[in-house]
Formats: C-alpha cells, sequence, structure tokens
C-alpha cells in the first residue's frame, strides 16, 4: 500500500453474535478523496466506519488504515490520528465543562479534561472555535449550546489533534434546517482545504456537501456500488439501496432526491 492510501480494506468481514454485519468489503480510500457513505439503516455503515476508525477489529480479512495494519499497529495511537464527529459522542462529553475546554479535550481525544494544557494549546482552541463562528461561546457550558452549537463544537474539538482523516457519522442528526446548513458549510470547508481525507456517512443524500468526490453505498452489509460521486449516486443505485423508486438530480453541487 503506497503512502497516499488511506484506508485499506480487503475481504473484510465482520460478526457480533453469530450475525454477520459486514462481508465481503474491498474498499481503498487514497489521500485527496473525499468520501460519502450511503446506505439504510442496518446496512452496516457504522460498523464500518468503526472499523476505518480502529475502534472495532474486522472478524476476518485484512484493514490497514493510515499506514498501520490490524493486528501490527497500536489501535490507540492510530486513533488519536483521526477525527471524529458523531452525534452520539454528545452524551459523552461533560456538560458542565466550558465550549472551550471541550474542544481542547480533542488535543488527547479524552472525555473532558485530563491533563494540563498550555496557554498555546489554549490560544489553538479559541482559533478553532473562531472558525466554527462560536467565537463568544468560549465560556459557555457545553451543556447549554444549542445542538447546532455542539456539532460545531465537535468539528473544532476534532480540528485540534490536526487529524488525517475525519469520520463525521450522522453528523446532522437532530438539526433543524438552518443548523445543518451551517454545520455542512463548516464541514465542506474542512473538505476544501484538503489537509484530511472526510468520510461524510449519512441516508440523507441531501447532506452530501458539494466537495465530497467519491460514494460508497453498502446494502445488506456488502457493497452495492463505489466510485466517483456522479456515477454512483444514480437513481439506479439509491433505488436497490433503499428498497424504492428514487430519482436523482444535482444542482449547485448539492443532491436532490425524489420518490418515483
Amino acid at each position: 500500500m503506497t503512502n497516499d492510501c488511506l484506508i485499506d480494506l480487503a475481504g473484510l468481514s465482520f460478526r457480533r453474535n453469530g450475525k454477520r454485519i459486514l462481508s465481503g468489503i474491498d474498499w481503498r480510500m487514497f489521500r485527496g478523496e473525499h468520501w460519502a457513505v450511503i446506505g439504510a439503516n442496518g446496512s452496516g455503515k457504522t460498523t464500518l466506519l468503526q472499523i476505518a476508525g480502529g475502534i472495532l477489529f474486522p472478524t476476518a480479512g485484512e484493514a490497514t488504515v493510515l499506514g498501520g495494519r490490524f493486528g501490527e499497529t497500536d489501535l490507540f495511537k492510530l486513533r488519536r490520528r483521526i477525527g471524529w464527529v458523531a452525534s452520539a459522542l454528545l452524551a459523552r462529553l461533560p456538560g458542565h465543562e466550558s465550549t472551550l475546554d471541550i474542544v481542547l479535550s480533542g488535543l488527547k481525544a479524552t472525555f473532558g479534561l485530563v491533563y494540563e494544557y498550555s496557554g498555546e494549546d489554549r490560544r489553538l482552541a479559541e482559533d478553532s472555535l473562531r472558525k466554527m463562528g462560536l467565537e463568544d461561546r468560549l465560556g459557555t457550558p457545553f451543556g447549554l449550546l444549542s445542538q447546532g452549537e455542539q456539532q460545531k463544537t465537535l468539528l473544532a474539538r476534532s480540528l485540534m489533534s490536526s487529524p488525517e482523516l475525519f469520520i463525521l457519522d450522522e453528523a446532522c442528526s437532530g438539526l433543524d434546517l438552518s443548523a445543518r446548513e451551517a454545520f455542512l458549510k463548516e464541514v465542506n470547508e474542512v473538505a476544501v482545504r484538503g489537509r484530511a481525507g472526510i468520510i461524510f456517512v449519512t441516508h440523507h443524500i441531501e447532506e452530501i456537501p458539494p466537495a465530497l468526490t467519491h460514494a460508497l453505498i453498502l446494502r445488506e452489509g456488502g457493497i452495492l456500488a463505489r466510485g466517483g460521486i456522479e456515477k454512483t449516486l444514480t437513481g439506479e443505485n439509491l433505488s436497490s439501496a433503499f428498497g424504492l423508486g428514487v430519482e436523482v438530480e444535482r444542482k449547485a453541487g448539492r443532491f436532490l432526491v425524489g420518490i418515483k
């Protein structure tokens, strides 16, 4: 695998309690690419992400992420090189800590402040929050932020360790239209800057930011389609993935879906 390959999954499968969750997964992601991962509920999206993020170990097959081959690399150190943004993280972060402290915790990938941080660390966290438009929320307890502000705080937190890979798992879940669009604008900016690869997981096609380049569609734990985003997110593929007639068009860089 070359240094330009961020993720290399070969013949990968995963079972839990005897149930097949993923099977026959072959997928490579290279630097400069940003992938949307699409699929119905139960298609295996989150499990695939957890393997790619070094949280789960596959039942069979080979997985290499950021040059580290599973079974030969320290997964804890690997996870420090990956930025996670997921609605599920919100419940694990202490609501009484300030927004600034939540972002600071991203330096060591901890849930809450565990280590001592320097003045330079704090300036970096402040700058990360300013990029998200949250400069007036530095001292606000995290639990008092709106959900949209919390999601943007998670994105700022994930930027702290200068990750090589971002994983966003249903990150727009629960956001209203205005908060969703503000959050997606920030995600798109991260993609445009291009310093790290992005994996954006959703089952809402209209959420996919314009800067994403590729798509992977899962169905029942296997890969239905993958490749360049325009050729992959077709009505035929999405109809097969979701089990109903779907029409797709793209306007101003965003995908729009209609039901036949």
